[in-house]
């Protein structure tokens, strides 16, 4: 719990013109490689694919090489050596950010009125549609 409420993580697979494909919350302690790995499965046919620093693992870099997909994700600055990446490709991940701050222009998805996750979900997954798919 936080002082306002629950704490959960929204974790998404979106398409390149930001339009959410897949949904997935996770507790807000959990590491982002756990909603992450969830979402591995469902990765759509695609070339290239951009990711966050908190999705920098070499288990996520073998997976994406496995299905030929380019991985687009900086290095965590602990990293010993340093992973390359297409800067300019890069800057499209601004996308998958005003797609969340769309997502929390529904209020009850802002304030997280739920209590169950399923619930919670849902009312992503609602506002999700209208926005973006209807």
């Amino acid at each position: 719990r936080t002082r306002g409420g629950m704490n959960t993580k929204l974790h998404a697979i979106c398409d390149s013109q930001g339009r959410p494909l897949d949904l997935f919350i996770t507790a807000g302690q959990v590491s982002d490689h756990t909603g992450a790995r969830a979402l591995l499965g469902s990765l759509p046919n695609v070339k290239w694919l951009l990711g966050d620093r908190g999705h920098d693992a070499g288990l996520f870099r073998k997976a994406f090489k496995d299905k030929g997909i380019h991985a687009c994700i900086p290095g965590r600055k602990q990293r010993k050596t340093p992973i390359k990446y297409d800067k300019r490709r890069y800057k499209r991940k601004n996308r998958i950010e005003i797609m969340f701050g769309r997502l929390k222009d529904w209020r009850r998805v802002a304030t997280r009125h739920d209590r169950c996750p399923v619930v919670f979900l849902s009312a992503i997954a609602l506002a999700a549609t209208v926005i973006y798919w209807l």
